[in-house]
């Protein structure tokens, strides 16, 4: 029971990337890894993301799917790490063949960490 308990948690945490190694991956050109703004919600809504995010709504990824590099790391996220909508979307990417991950703490965990954003 102990092992299963281990082994579940051992996924579900594999599942996730820190900001920090999404932040210095991105800063030092790694261009391995696109960050995808999964939020469904407008621009006037969402005012502000993680800077170099390409917007690209959950509920459009599945359309999208052919339109990505199979060969590229991406990183979802959405408004904090307490909504499905992150997981979700890494659901529809993995099953697709696509290595992904969630971002740990989302948008929210993202900005208070006082990390780079910017407007949408």
């Amino acid at each position: 029971m102990q092992t299963n308990k281990i082994n579940l948690l051992e996924t579900y945490l594999s599942l996730y990337i820190s900001p920090m190694q999404v932040l210095n991956a991105t800063k030092k050109g790694d261009s391995d890894y696109v960050v995808l703004d999964i939020r469904n919600a407008p621009s006037q809504i969402k005012q502000d993301q993680i800077a170099g995010a390409i917007a690209m709504p959950a509920k459009d990824l599945p359309a999208h799917l052919d339109a990505l590099d199979k060969a590229k790391t991406y990183v979802v996220y959405g408004w904090n790490g307490g909504t499905i909508l992150g997981k979700q979307a890494l659901l529809i990417l993995l099953k697709a063949g696509f290595k992904a991950f969630e971002l740990a703490g989302a948008l929210e965990g993202w900005k208070g960490m006082k990390l780079p954003v910017e407007a949408v």
